[in-house]
């Protein structure tokens, strides 16, 4: 069985309106909260409805999500390090979910609700240009990026001794207690411990590498596997990627956001391309085969109907986006380009086509004294 969607998450059908999800979300949310539930998993549970609920909460990721599939939308390739290398800009992005309790516990009774203990790396975000050819086909490209992980000397630990010992000024909880008295009774704020920032321990003997806090910066190269169907906007997840966590702690994530660069043979719709072709007028009425390129290099013959007309749109089935299901299809444009250069043979046999159809050239009929009969003619018109 495959992973569980996020719309099996949320428990809602994928054509639930934005209302409808987050109804759900916030029911679950209250009732897997972890203040709130103890059973074992709630947490995770927790985890995994914020996580289905800022995908299908925003359109253009619920977009991509419904069009690309779980597998490829929640995660790329782990990819590989292969170190050194140059390092391209990014920043920290993706904090964290939002969390609904904060309106419901921030402020309050015992205070604003903060998370205590070793704190989970931060994600990052890195944008990517590939070309059309890489979107449709898939492709493997590297990074270069620089980013926090666990000191090589302490282990993470922070300590020269690789121990930890209980912070004093917590007690080791990690939390620090204020108690304040008025005139509706007594109450207790909690915060997070200004000495050992959370983690209830602090190093034995600091680190001399990484200055106690148990990360070092690196530059690395990382391969990134980019699957077939991705489009402008898709951001793909390299789970364990981001920034080091506490001693203790996962790594947060690398988001790779995607932008594909213009093509000048074909536009993309969805899961169809888009591509124009240019024929003459006299291909246009008596019809013809042209010879079209696809997006990987093929020629195919393309039969233009006699009679075609401008701007008309003649599809190729099967030609278009193929990565998943059913493929797309390839839309040929037709452009009738009228000639601006013509050999005297060919001016003279359009000439003699104007002369078929009845539209003999309004000034060759001045030249030849046809002003006159053009009066009488709508003279005629208007007695009868």
């Amino acid at each position: 069985m495959g992973p569980e969607s996020y719309y099996d998450i949320l428990g809602v059908a994928r054509n639930a309106s934005e209302k409808e999800i987050r109804k759900a979300y916030r029911d679950l949310a209250r009732k897997y909260h972890p203040d709130v539930c103890k059973d074992p998993g709630a947490e995770e549970k927790f985890k995994k409805i914020n996580e289905a609920y800022s995908v299908l909460s925003d359109p253009q990721k619920r977009a991509q999500y419904d069009r690309m599939g779980h597998d490829a939308f929640s995660r790329a390739s782990k990819g590989s390090y292969t170190g050194g290398g140059g390092f391209s800009d990014f920043h920290a992005d993706f904090a964290g979910f939002g969390d609904i309790f904060d309106s419901f516990f921030g402020g309050g009774f015992t205070g604003s609700r903060q998370s205590y203990g070793p704190r989970r790396g931060a994600d990052l975000l890195q944008k990517i240009c590939i070309t059309l050819e890489d979107a449709v086909f898939g492709t493997e490209q590297e990074i270069e990026l620089v980013h926090s992980e666990t000191c090589p000397d302490c282990d993470g630990t922070g300590s020269a001794t690789k121990r930890l010992s209980a912070c004093a000024t917590c007690g080791g909880t990690g939390q620090m207690r204020q108690v304040s008295q008025t005139i509706f009774g007594r109450f207790v704020r909690m915060s997070t411990c200004t000495a050992c920032g959370g983690r209830g321990k602090m190093p034995e003997v600091r680190c001399r590498t990484c200055g106690g806090t148990g990360h070092t910066r690196v530059r690395r190269t990382v391969n990134v596997h980019v699957p077939p169907g991705v489009d402008t906007g898709t951001r793909l997840r390299m789970e364990g990627y981001g920034e080091a966590g506490d001693y203790g702690a996962p790594n947060g994530d690398l988001f790779i956001e995607i932008e594909v660069a213009p093509h000048k043979r074909f536009v993309r719709h969805g899961d169809d391309l888009e591509t124009t072709l240019e024929i003459t007028p006299s291909q246009a009425v008596l019809g013809s085969t042209v010879e079209i390129e696809t997006i990987d290099g093929r020629t195919i013959s393309l039969n233009v109907p006699a009679g075609v007309q401008h701007n008309t749109g003649l599809r190729i089935p099967g030609e278009g986006v193929r990565w998943r299901g059913r493929p797309g299809d390839l839309l040929v444009r037709v452009k009738i380009v009228v000639p601006t250069h013509l050999t005297s043979e060919q001016r003279e046999l359009y000439r003699r086509l104007l002369e078929i159809e009845g539209g003999v050239h309004p000034q060759s009929r001045r030249r030849k004294g046809f002003f006159f009969q053009d009066v009488v003619d709508k003279v005629k018109e208007s007695v009868k």
